[in-house]
């Protein structure tokens, strides 16, 4: 049976596996489902059409599936949906999605959203994510799976981050970052691989010596960026590297890709 404290308000409706806990003073909307395992700590604001999944724990003062910070939002029904075995500290955000873009905001399993963190409407965040204190997600942001984002960083409205990246603190990013990259500057910018991240995940001294080839070819070799870009082309069949890095930039061409500072060397 959940254990709710008396001090919590929750709707009749909402949807509790047997097993949650509900710390006091939690608000819970009508259209809130927690599976299984969930722990409310205490102060916690959950609202919308919100899915919590199992095992996910929520610290004091998080607020989530409220309306999206948007002016043409309308009040139409959307979603958030979070994921299984999430940690989302105190003050995290994150707001449902829109009509006009997703209709929903996606974060995964395994999520962490350290103090102050927050996810903006119609965000897609995979798994393994680590948000640092404070670092936050315009709306209609993607996140690849395994990519830590440093404090205080901020990622502009419609930008594509690729998996395993390193987001530096204080950085603000502001075009698509391929996956396996390294980002930091006010501006941000290239500066390399994630290649700590990448030895953690158990990447091979080979497999890295294949990155960073790739990243130099890529970013500094001869000729135009699409030049370059259709030489590495010839090498999809043969690299996993290659194949997910141009996966991710096929992708979507639209907005402008995140490159490395001019008179930076080549070194990842």
């Amino acid at each position: 049976m959940s254990r709710i404290d008396p001090t919590a308000r929750v709707e009749n409706a909402a949807g509790l596996a047997d097993d949650v806990v509900i710390g006091p003073y939690c608000i819970l909307g009508p259209d809130v489902k927690l599976a299984a395992g969930v722990r409310l700590h205490a102060h916690v604001n959950i609202q919308g059409d919100t899915t919590i999944g199992a095992r996910t724990e929520i610290y004091p003062f998080a607020s989530l599936g409220t309306a999206p910070q948007s002016v043409h939002y309308k009040g139409e029904a959307t979603r958030l949906e979070i994921g299984s075995d999430c940690l989302l500290r105190e003050h995290a955000t994150a707001n449902i999605g829109t009509a006009g873009g997703r209709g929903v905001t996606r974060i995964g399993d395994h999520v962490m959203m350290m103090t102050g963190s927050h996810v903006g409407h119609d965000c897609i965040v995979g798994d393994n994510v680590i948000f640092a204190n404070n670092a936050v997600l315009g709306g209609h942001v993607s996140v690849g799976d395994f990519t830590f984002l440093g404090g205080q960083c901020a990622v502009h409205q419609f930008t594509r981050i690729g998996a395993q990246c390193m987001i530096s603190g204080l950085t603000g990013v502001r075009e698509d970052v391929i996956p396996f990259a390294n980002v930091l500057g006010q501006a941000g910018k290239l500066v390399g691989l994630n290649v700590v991240g990448m030895k953690r995940r158990g990447f091979t001294k080979t497999q890295l010596h294949e990155a960073r080839a790739v990243y130099r070819e890529l970013f500094f070799g001869a000729g135009t960026f699409d030049e370059r870009l259709e030489r590495l082309r010839e090498k999809v069949e043969s690299s996993p590297f290659v194949a997910q890095v141009m996966a991710f930039i096929d992708a979507d061409r639209k907005r402008a890709l995140c490159h490395p500072s001019r008179g930076v060397s080549g070194e990842a």
